[in-house]
């Protein structure tokens, strides 16, 4: 049993973190600077840490960018407010996620006129489904040998779609529940604890506020783990961070 939650635990966070702070901060946001090798390496690790259910950087990119841009209007490819459950709003995305990758839609030219991180060779070995069926036998391989009753297995579909799970979480809720510490335009909402849990991602209302502003937290009692990681990159010279608190 100690076997499958601590792998359960770290294949969530890792995921997690690279998902904030390689997909969202970096590559969509660009809240940072890093050499050519050090992009690579955390491009590598967020394929390796997804797995089964890689994102890729692009496109994820340059959805977010919309999301902002559009941000809970029709327009948005993830706003809650249009859409009867999670599943709706997921299904909603990833027909649009999929029309970016087969290049059967062109996203309009302002949202790539920014750095995209793209890596060809490694998106299409990820993306391919052989690939991703690899990763899920291992995920079930560990349960296999690991897991006390079959009640475990329950959690092996979040494993194979972790990605667009945490993505659902914070695209869901952080534009539905919590509290807000800035007017904006949008319904975008802050959690505690959970945008604690979440490694800051579900500080939404401080993160449509200033999106140039790598620290989601705003209030003593908002904490973003993800940033006080990059503080520590930033110290050892892996990361520069753009914008730091004077």
């Amino acid at each position: 049993m100690t076997v499958i939650i601590v792998f359960f635990l770290t294949h969530w966070f890792l995921s997690l973190f690279l998902h904030t702070f390689f997909l969202h901060r970096f590559a969509s946001h660009k809240l940072y600077e890093t050499s050519k090798n050090w992009e690579r390496f955390f491009y590598f690790s967020t394929w390796f840490v997804q797995g089964s259910s890689y994102l890729i950087p692009r496109a994820y990119g340059v959805m977010h960018r919309m999301h902002h841009e559009y941000s809970d209007s029709e327009e948005d490819p993830h706003s809650p407010h249009f859409f009867k459950d999670v599943y709706q709003m997921m299904m909603s995305t990833k027909k649009m996620y999929q029309s970016f990758i087969k290049n059967e839609k062109v996203p309009d030219a302002k949202f790539t006129a920014d750095y995209l991180p793209v890596w060809e060779k490694l998106d299409k070995f990820g993306d391919h489904n052989i690939t991703r069926l690899f990763f899920i036998l291992s995920y079930t391989a560990v349960y296999v040998i690991y897991a006390p009753s079959f009640w475990w297995y329950l959690l092996l579909p979040i494993h194979f779609l972790m990605g667009p799970v945490q993505g659902a979480i914070v695209n869901w809720c952080g534009h539905k529940y919590g509290y807000r510490n800035f007017n904006s335009t949008d319904q975008s909402k802050n959690s505690t604890p959970w945008g604690i849990l979440l490694m800051g991602e579900l500080f939404q209302n401080n993160h449509h506020h200033n999106k140039e502003d790598a620290n989601f937290a705003k209030k003593w009692y908002e904490f973003d783990t993800t940033y006080l990681i990059m503080k520590g990159l930033h110290a050892v010279g892996i990361i520069k961070i753009k914008k730091l608190p004077s």
